[in-house]
C-alpha cells in the first residue's frame, strides 16, 4: 500500500450543488486545473461538492467564475 504525502490545495466549497457543477462546467471550459470532489469534512458546507485546485490557480478560477457562481468559501487545505 503507498502512502501518498499530503500537499497544499484550495478547496473552493459551493452553498448548491447547482452552483459546483456549473463551477465545473466554467472551469472546464477555460482550462482551470482541478476536479470536484466530495466535501472534505474539516469545511462546513451546505453542498456535498466542492472544486479542489492547486492554489497558484485561485485567479483563474474566480476569472472562469465570476458573474456566475458565488463561491460559499475558499479554504486553504493539506489533502
Amino acid at each position: 500500500m503507498s502512502t501518498r504525502a499530503p500537499e497544499p490545495v484550495c478547496v473552493v466549497s459551493f452553498s448548491s450543488t447547482h452552483d459546483a457543477v456549473r463551477a465545473e462546467l466554467a472551469c472546464t471550459q477555460a482550462g482551470v486545473p482541478g476536479r470536484i470532489i466530495p466535501t472534505p469534512v474539516q469545511i462546513h458546507a451546505d453542498c456535498g461538492l466542492a472544486w479542489k485546485m492547486p492554489p497558484a490557480a485561485r485567479a483563474a478560477f474566480e476569472a472562469a467564475v465570476a458573474g456566475a457562481v458565488e463561491p460559499a468559501g475558499y479554504h486553504d487545505l493539506m489533502l
